[in-house]
């Protein structure tokens, strides 16, 4: 599976401007700006990326009308949040923008960001209240373009840079969402700003009624496909009570025959998983264990079967500590640790670690819920963990699909790659850094590998300087692990099919 299926990276810029995209082209035959904000007016996304559902949220609300000043106004207001965390690994985001407009050009007045991600708040402001501008920020120039016609364009202005927005309509969608089916228009943007911010082929579409709601908005990125759709509409305007004309009923329509629904196909046990990962069910890898030049034992790791499990397709996945050699009290009697993980996705459904020895403290039992975004531990603990969270061992099957590749400046490792992982009772970041292609020595034989280090940003465990070495052919085996003076060698590789 590409990284892009694995690894979900939103900048700050990149959700915010995909949220305004989803909202940009919402135009409307209404001439007049003042039609165009609706106080009241309330719109929710969820967003998702690849087979990632619900990584962030987004919303945009027109709050208020007043004045600042002499001036007449309407107050705007959008959140980009992501569920706790972008990523596997996702980058931290929590943003919103309060931008005070006026009703008859639609240019923003008055701009307030603030941002929340890294749990400090930084704020920035924009005042063109005495000095005009002639651009138009995100967030306004979604009712520009609504006050538009199907065809036109903008000039967007975001930090100090202006930039061309263009959109045409190019077709017609049915669409079904959470919020109801809506007829659509399908337009296409461009502009260098989402160029610039890795968006291509931005396709949205929007409702062909008079509320012209931007229902779903599709962009192709490196990371994968991004999706956001509409989750609710309302207004929470005062509502007006009328007295209600006396109308004829209506004459009764013919009801239609309900059409049977069609019997679930029964669920297949042990089906093969998905061409795009890098290992097949059964694959069973046996790994030397060796410290300082001795030989202690071995590690099997397996992808063991994929059956139902509570109801949901799960794979497991099973690693086992065998054949110890003496007395070593790092492992003590030995053990072994099961992972349940989404078969497409390989995100974490429940890990059980049970070892005994030193290895006996990082025992312990979690449950993954990723619709909530939680993770169950302990007697009764529960917290947010970040969307699409690995345990230790899923994160040794998914990284062999990640598309770990080095920078081209190996002192400006901006291609590392981070990764949320549970680990006994809370959540760290795993970071991943490439290195290029090497010649390793394993059994006596010379083997092209990758070494990938890990920092955790767990004291404990990064002072061991965790590495492991992926192979470079498409299977990506796991070649050899080290950490601290402990090394794991791959010593035989095979398939045998579950029973």
């Amino acid at each position: 599976m590409t990284q892009s299926r694995r690894k979900t990276f939103f900048s700050a810029r990149l959700l915010l401007t995909m949220f305004v995209a989803l909202n940009l082209m919402a135009y409307s035959q209404n001439g007049q700006a003042e039609g165009l904000f609706r106080v009241g007016e309330r719109l929710t996304y969820t967003v998702s990326l690849e087979k990632f559902p619900n990584v962030a949220y987004a919303e945009m609300y027109v709050a208020s009308s007043g004045k600042i000043g002499s001036a007449d106004v309407v107050e705007i207001r959008t959140r980009a949040r992501t569920l706790d965390f972008a990523s596997a690994a996702f980058y931290s985001l929590d943003r919103s923008r309060t931008v005070f407009a006026s009703p008859i050009s639609g240019l923003p007045l008055y701009i307030r960001h603030a941002d929340l991600s890294t749990g400090l708040p930084k704020e920035s402001f924009a005042d063109f209240s005495l000095t005009p501008t002639p651009n138009f920020d995100l967030a306004t120039l979604i009712y520009a373009v609504r006050r538009g016609p199907g065809t036109g364009s903008m000039m967007l202005q975001e930090g100090d840079r202006t930039y061309a927005v263009s959109y045409q309509q190019t077709g017609v969608e049915t669409l079904t969402t959470d919020a109801g089916t809506f007829e659509t228009s399908l337009i296409t943007v461009q502009s260098e700003y989402f160029t610039e911010i890795g968006l291509r082929d931005l396709r949205i579409n929007i409702s062909s009624d008079d509320a012209r709601i931007p229902v779903l908005f599709r962009s192709k990125t490196e990371k994968g496909q991004l999706r956001m759709t509409i989750a609710s509409i309302s207004n929470d305007a005062p509502v007006v009570q009328a007295t209600a004309t006396p109308v004829p009923a209506a004459t009764p329509r013919p009801v239609a025959t309900p059409k049977p629904s069609p019997t679930p196909r029964p669920y297949a046990p042990n089906m093969p998983l998905a061409t795009d990962l890098a290992f097949v069910l059964g694959e069973t890898l046996e790994f030397k264990i060796s410290t300082n030049g001795i030989e202690v034992g071995t590690l099997v790791l397996r992808a063991e079967e994929r059956n139902q499990f509570e109801g949901a397709d799960s794979l497991l996945i099973t690693a086992r500590l065998a054949n110890l050699i003496g007395a070593n009290p790092a492992f003590g009697n030995g053990g072994e640790a099961f992972a349940r993980v989404d078969p497409e996705t390989l995100a974490s459904q429940r890990i059980d670690v049970k070892f005994s020895g030193g290895l006996a403290s990082a025992n312990h039992t979690a449950v993954f819920d990723q619709g909530t975004s939680t993770v169950n531990f302990g007697s009764a603990t529960r917290i947010e963990v970040p969307v699409g969270t690995h345990s230790l061992l899923s994160l040794v099957y998914a990284l062999r699909s990640f598309n770990l590749k080095p920078s081209r400046d190996l002192s400006n490792p901006v291609n590392d790659t981070r990764v949320a992982v549970f680990w006994i009772d809370r959540t760290s970041i795993f970071t991943l850094r490439p290195s290029l292609v090497e010649v390793i020595t394993l059994a006596g034989e010379k083997i092209s590998g990758q070494q990938i280090s890990v920092t955790t940003g767990i004291q404990s465990i990064d002072q061991l300087s965790p590495k492991i070495w992926l192979g470079t052919d498409e299977r990506r085996l796991p070649l050899r692990m080290t950490i601290g003076t402990y090394q794991l060698d791959l010593v035989s590789s095979k398939v045998s099919p579950p029973q």
